[in-house]
């Protein structure tokens, strides 16, 4: 790390997916039915009346796909494993060809030289579970450490890198009380709940993970982060920013560090969580090995009695740079890194940082050349490398960076309107091109840094 824009040696290069997002085969081979298989049917849910049937057919193209991040570079790939493609009711009977998959995708990694970083929980619950309840019902949680046991114990031979979950606050929240996302409640007591199994049920798989093993494993979990901003400097807005990093940060990173909920949060949980048991917190903040954290955008907050779990709602203040999704705050990267650093992480030495995503969605094509010039995303990656070297340079231990998304894909209840990648995915096709973003990002890996211009 010798020049201003330069990266520490050993830093790890990377690019991200989840299964339901890319993988398709949604029923092949034995795999059963997720909630999100179910959501995507149901009239309204989903932007363009789409699914993730067949999403980036990487199911059937993953050797392709790998090349392709050999191609461009990256050292690391994290991707999601399909709970119900593992056990299609969710618990119980094991599904071999399932397992083989992922065993021939682990395998391919490795033999490119790229380390692979599995996340057991991308937000594809098998439906059989759903049926039974859900992540409300405390059951889901044991569940899900059994199904821990069996991916670990088959891929832990070779998988370092572990994940329980991925962005828990959005399983629970905007799929259980905004209704946004499958299983598509608006229920408030089910979205506390579903919280709080979350939670549990990364501590089972912990346990689950570390039994099955080598020595060297790395077990953490993966949190969506945003610095919160009141609208505002009337003391109503200041409060009600507090409240909503309460419910948006803090109700994963108190339980997961101080085992504890945030005592704003306090009288919601005590009254929604029925069954929380003595005990339940100790195993949530078990020590982790790393953590994850994704970023996209800051929140911008005002006071909002309409709301009333947390009389706070996000306003969108004029003038700024926005993508497609959420306003373009390159700032909060490292003000988020350094709050989770002074705030956590600095009293758990050695205890890695991963930026797990970070990644825009802005309108892109092929032109008359074939060539995607994604100038914007371009620029977005740019400016948050350049948080993540301040962040360094100040003495953050952030051991990686992970672009979202590898593949342009199925953005949930947005469909296929948004696109992420550093490589164009035609959907009508499954034709793959390199955007100019992934062969900037080559130039970058290869560097280990930024260079002061760009070629692009």
């Amino acid at each position: 790390m010798s020049d201003a824009l330069g990266f520490p040696d050993g830093f790890v290069w990377g690019s991200a997916t989840s299964a339901y997002q890319i993988e398709g085969g949604w029923n092949e081979d034995g795999k059963g039915s997720s909630i999100w298989d179910i959501f995507c049917r149901e009239p309204g849910r989903i932007a363009d009346h789409s699914s993730g049937d067949v999403a980036c057919d990487h199911y059937h193209r993953w050797q392709e796909d790998l090349e392709l991040i050999s191609q461009i570079g990256f050292n690391a790939y994290r991707f999601s494993i399909a709970w119900p493609r593992v056990q299609p009711s969710g618990k119980g009977r094991v599904h071999e060809a399932g397992l083989a998959f992922y065993d021939r995708l682990v395998d391919g990694l490795l033999q490119r030289g790229i380390q692979p970083y599995v996340t057991l929980y991308h937000w594809d619950l098998p439906q059989a579970l759903q049926d039974d309840g859900g992540w409300p019902q405390r059951q889901t949680a044991e569940r899900f450490g059994e199904y821990a046991a069996v991916v670990a114990q088959r891929l832990g031979d070779r998988v370092t890198w572990w994940a329980t979950h991925n962005e828990p606050f959005v399983a629970a929240f905007v799929g259980h009380l905004f209704g946004e996302h499958a299983p598509g409640l608006q229920d408030p007591a089910a979205a506390f709940r579903a919280m709080h199994h979350l939670l549990l049920s990364h501590g089972l798989a912990c346990d689950a993970i570390r039994s099955a093993c080598r020595p060297e494993v790395k077990v953490g979990i993966v949190l969506n982060l945003n610095p919160v901003h009141p609208a505002s400097d009337s003391d109503q807005d200041r409060q009600a920013a507090r409240r909503f990093d309460a419910a948006l940060n803090r109700i994963a990173l108190d339980p997961l560090f101080r085992a504890a909920y945030p005592e704003e949060l306090a009288p919601l949980i005590e009254s929604l969580v029925v069954d929380l048991e003595d005990g339940d917190l100790k195993r949530i903040a078990q020590p982790l090995d790393f953590l994850g954290v994704n970023y996209y955008s800051r929140s911008v907050v005002r006071h909002d009695p309409d709301f009333a779990l947390i009389q706070a709602s996000q306003v969108h203040p004029p003038g700024r740079d926005y993508s497609q999704m959420w306003e373009i705050y390159p700032e909060g990267l490292g003000e988020i890194l350094t709050r989770v650093w002074v705030d956590y992480v600095r009293a758990c030495p050695g205890l890695p940082i991963l930026i797990s995503e970070n990644g825009v969605p802005v309108p892109d094509g092929l032109d008359f050349d074939g060539r995607v010039r994604d100038v914007r995303r371009i620029r977005y990656l740019r400016d948050h490398l350049v948080q993540v070297r301040k962040a360094l340079a100040s003495g953050l231990p952030i051991r990686g960076y992970f672009v979202w998304s590898l593949l342009d894909n199925f953005e949930w209840a947005h469909g296929y309107q948004m696109r992420f990648g550093v490589i164009y995915v035609d959907h009508a096709t499954g034709r793959r091109v390199i955007k100019d973003s992934g062969r900037w990002m080559t130039q970058v890996i290869r560097a280990n840094g930024l260079a002061p211009e760009s070629g692009f």
